[in-house]
């Protein structure tokens, strides 16, 4: 295992290789929670701040967790050869279309139908360990299920269900996207 200050440029080529990524977040007294990602959702912006495009799905814990705690761990694993564990640990805030910074930092993404939010991660350091212990495995493809899920539905019917999810599983308060003006 080793630790560094900020991602060398051969942690970003890493990463940029990385069809899947792994979120953790918790605040006090509530579940930890930890979720795949993928859909090519992830960038680097520079060695010491990275950010991923966040799609509606079955909740915003990540969201309520960094509002409270701002604590976030994101993992990335080789499930081929170089085997490597690749661990980002940092503070991170939701950036929602509102926001006066929304549109310089989605030029970074390719939005998704059912974009909900980017969030941004202050790294405070970044871990490599062995990952001896992580099976082979290959990619087949990405899944489509939520770009189909979210194209069947408008922009009404996505704001209409934001307003009734303002807290989280365990009672915290979101911030969700407002309709726009």
């Amino acid at each position: 295992m080793e630790f560094f200050p900020a991602l060398t440029p051969e942690h970003r080529a890493f990463v940029a290789k990385q069809p899947v990524f792994f979120v953790a977040t918790a605040a006090a007294g509530t579940r930890v929670n930890l979720s795949p990602k993928g859909m090519d959702s992830f960038r680097v912006l520079d060695e010491c701040t990275v950010a991923y495009l966040d799609v509606a799905g079955s909740g915003n814990e990540t969201n309520a967790h960094l509002l409270a705690d701002g604590r976030i761990t994101i993992m990335f694993c080789a499930f081929d050869n170089p085997a490597l564990i690749f661990r980002i640990y940092g503070r991170g805030r939701p950036v929602l279309p509102q926001d006066d910074e929304w549109a310089a930092l989605a030029a970074n993404f390719t939005l998704l139908p059912g974009t909900r939010q980017i969030f941004v991660v202050a790294v405070d350091q970044v871990q490599t360990s062995c990952g001896w212990g992580v099976p082979y495995m290959a990619f087949e493809r990405t899944r489509e299920t939520l770009n189909k899920y979210h194209e069947k539905h408008d922009d009404q019917a996505r704001f209409a269900k934001y307003a009734v999810r303002t807290t989280s599983i365990d009672g915290l308060p979101v911030r969700n996207p407002t309709v726009p003006a």
